[in-house]
């Protein structure tokens, strides 16, 4: 009672009073016609504005600093398109094309986003994730063709003559022309570009980038191991020279590595001893590197090392005619004229498209930040999906297939001394010399040199594993979505295992929001400072008053979760307290009639001691300063709350609402009928709510001494 008697008599200055601004919603259709007006009206600098945003090469070209810039743009240019050729027809083997469609990929991409990039370094071309995409639906449309998935089957680029005229090779009808293996192969590619393209062209027009938040970054890391993982067995059969056709269906993993182990007797020695080699070349190369990248200016061009040396070590040790290692074969020169991809083919990959355009823009765009914010600029995401876009839309006429930013080149660019993506026009300069000139120097390239360069080029996707103790303690929940991300893509397939991150993740979110942290806070000596009694020492609760802090959004999924942890940290239960007490008035009320029988009356009196029982607290305070919004579900539990307590005896009080909150609470008529229980119930902080808590409690009291 005198903590109570302090309390009430400290004298209150009125908390200030706090006028929301009166805003004026312009009608949808006001909205709209403004919009519509803006968009048609043209003007000079409305076209050179619309253009200079589309073309972001208009705006920063004029202002290249030659002296300055060009000697970084070139050396990485040059750098980047050393080590993009020997990738770009290795990764052709994980797309199920052949070696010269992914140098026109790397080629045609590098110029489209030159023109339409908003980073300054980010390299965009072939990517590992995005060819085993693109592989893993053209092997499937190709099997369903009733085409042979063996890998060494010869190309008709690569046949003479005399060899067509003896050979019968299945083909199928495409637009109204008799298609082989490789021709059905490239045109399911580009089809499955172009969708992806116009996907992400469709997510840009309509501001969908926002899709990609939903790609958390322990998802995306663990999607892009178990990727990597299924990369390295899809290769692993290269390594040992072994003629196993990719598995079609779930388990590529487990059903590849049973069919290896099944056949390692076949094992082609020729293609074992050669990928030793290699291997031990590339990871020294790559050690040596790290180990000393301060010391060397430009990156040991290994790949390309590995590459020359094999080709010519395969060329005249005649590896293919004397040991049946398999070969790249005939990469012809120049071009092949473009061709509008098959629109018969769209409706059997439409679906397939849809993961590739995400992965491809969000990997895009988290690199092009990601390297921005490192080098102190800044980019746009919305250009950046459209330039992605046209990225995949456009070479899909030139027979390419899908593309996206790449880590490792993207790094290798910027360690390098890039400035602008005048290193990307450099880069493609390059491999357009490869196209013209090279490419047929390439013919004896065994299969088993390019997947070796495709493997040790997983080695940091595949150190990951090492990092899995430390995400663990930093964020159980984060290490669990990486292992289940992880483990679904590796064991079940890329595309599931996609869907299957991306669901965890977000249940984790919904869970955390089931399950949030909840407290009672105590006050800080006799400052107005209020916080959780489990965190912090020396807090006192106030004097019969509840302080509850709910840290989640209020919402249909976690109504239940509220109230549950609310009774339980009160301890009162309205509907059980009620319940209680009726059960008392009813068992006075029999006592008092049996006592009244004894002493010869009609009527007795009823014990108050057993029908009410005195709580510990008058008021329950709700401090949602840590709840972001609340549904019409969770405005609808407020006023069951406020009524339910009513019944016992309770007040409930807000506080540290935000705008939306009470925007919500006013709209549902929570205060009354033109808010005029507003100030009784709602206030700015929670000491402001304790103190008028104490006063309403002590004013209750002197009105039922004054009625007795």
């Amino acid at each position: 009672m005198e903590e109570l008697s302090k309390v009430t008599e400290t004298p209150v200055e009125p908390a200030p009073l706090l006028e929301r601004r009166v805003r004026q919603r312009q009608s949808t259709a006001s909205v709209l016609k403004s919009k519509l007006k803006k968009s048609v009206t043209c003007s000079a600098p409305r076209v050179r504005s619309t253009l200079t945003g589309f073309f972001p090469v208009v705006r920063w070209l004029p202002k290249y600093k030659l002296r300055e810039y060009i000697w970084g743009d070139v050396m990485s240019g040059i750098i980047v398109g050393i080590i993009l050729v020997p990738q770009a027809i290795a990764y052709c083997l994980l797309a199920g094309v052949e070696p010269i469609y992914g140098l026109y990929t790397s080629f045609y991409a590098n110029i489209i986003y030159f023109l339409m990039g908003t980073s300054r370094h980010v390299s965009v071309g072939i990517f590992s994730l995005m060819s085993l995409m693109v592989g893993q639906v053209v092997d499937r449309e190709v099997f369903l063709a009733g085409f042979d998935l063996d890998d060494d089957s010869t190309s008709p680029l690569g046949m003479d003559n005399d060899t067509l005229t003896n050979l019968t090779v299945h083909t199928v009808e495409l637009m109204g022309v008799q298609c082989s293996k490789e021709c059905y192969a490239i045109s399911i590619a580009a089809a499955l570009t172009l969708l992806a393209g116009v996907y992400q062209i469709m997510m840009a027009v309509f501001r969908l980038g926002f899709v990609s938040v939903y790609l958390s970054a322990p998802m995306l890391d663990g999607f892009a191991t178990g990727a990597s993982f299924t990369i390295l067995t899809v290769q692993a059969k290269y390594l040992l020279g072994l003629k196993i056709p990719r598995h079609q269906g779930y388990g590529t993993v487990v059903v590849t590595w049973i069919n290896i182990f099944a056949n390692i007797q076949n094992t082609n020695f020729c293609d074992l001893i050669t990928s030793a080699i290699c291997i031990l070349v590339l990871v020294t190369g790559k050690e040596i590197q790290e180990r000393y990248k301060d010391r060397l200016k430009i990156p040991l061009p290994t790949e390309l090392v590995v590459v020359a040396g094999a080709t010519l070590a395969s060329h005249f040790g005649e590896l293919n005619s004397r040991y049946s290692s398999s070969v790249s074969g005939h990469i012809p020169t120049g071009f092949i004229p473009p061709q509008v991809p098959a629109v018969s083919l769209m409706p059997r990959v439409a679906l397939d498209a849809i993961p590739l355009a995400v992965i491809s823009f969000a990997f895009t765009v988290s690199l092009s930040e990601m390297f921005a914010k490192k080098n102190g600029y800044t980019v746009r995401p919305n250009q950046e999906m459209l330039a992605i876009g046209l990225c995949n839309i456009i070479p899909s006429f030139f027979h390419c297939f899908t593309t996206s930013a790449a880590l490792a080149k993207t790094m290798v660019k910027d360690s390098t001394g890039c400035q602008t993506q005048v290193s990307s026009l450099i880069s493609a300069l390059v491999v357009l010399l490869v196209l013209l000139f090279f490419a047929p120097f390439f013919y004896a390239l065994q299969k088993c040199v390019l997947a070796c360069i495709i493997i040790v080029s997983l080695r940091g996707a595949l150190r990951k594993f090492k990092d899995v103790p430390a995400k663990w303690r930093d964020s159980k929940s984060d290490a669990i979505v990486w292992l289940v991300s992880m483990s679904a893509t590796a064991l079940i397939s890329v595309e599931l295992g996609l869907l299957i991150g991306v669901v965890f993740s977000m249940s984790c979110i919904i869970f955390k929001t089931q399950n949030p942290k909840v407290s009672l806070l105590g006050q800080a000596g006799d400052a107005d400072l209020y916080e959780d009694s489990e965190e912090y020492t020396n807090l006192t609760p106030p004097p019969r008053v509840h302080i509850f802090r709910f840290q989640a959004p209020l919402y249909y999924a976690n109504k239940d979760s509220f109230l549950k942890s609310l009774y339980k940290a009160v301890g009162v239960e309205p509907f059980l307290e009620l319940t209680k007490r009726r059960k008392a008035e009813k068992k006075a009320k029999e006592m008092s009639v049996k006592q009244a029988k004894a002493n010869g009356e009609k009527h007795g009196e009823l014990s108050a001691g057993l029908i009410q029982r005195a709580l510990a607290f008058h008021t329950i305070v709700l401090d949602c300063s840590a709840m972001p919004f609340t549904d019409s579900t969770g405005m609808a539990t407020f006023k069951g709350l406020i009524k339910e307590y009513k019944e016992i005896g309770v007040s409930v009080l807000f506080a540290c609402c935000n705008t939306s909150i009470i925007d919500t609470l006013q709209k549902g008529q929570l205060f009354g009928k033109k808010d005029k229980d507003m100030s009784s119930l709602l206030f700015h902080t929670v000491h402001a709510a304790v103190l008028h808590a104490n006063r309403a409690n002590a004013a209750d009291k002197r009105s039922d001494e004054s009625m007795a």
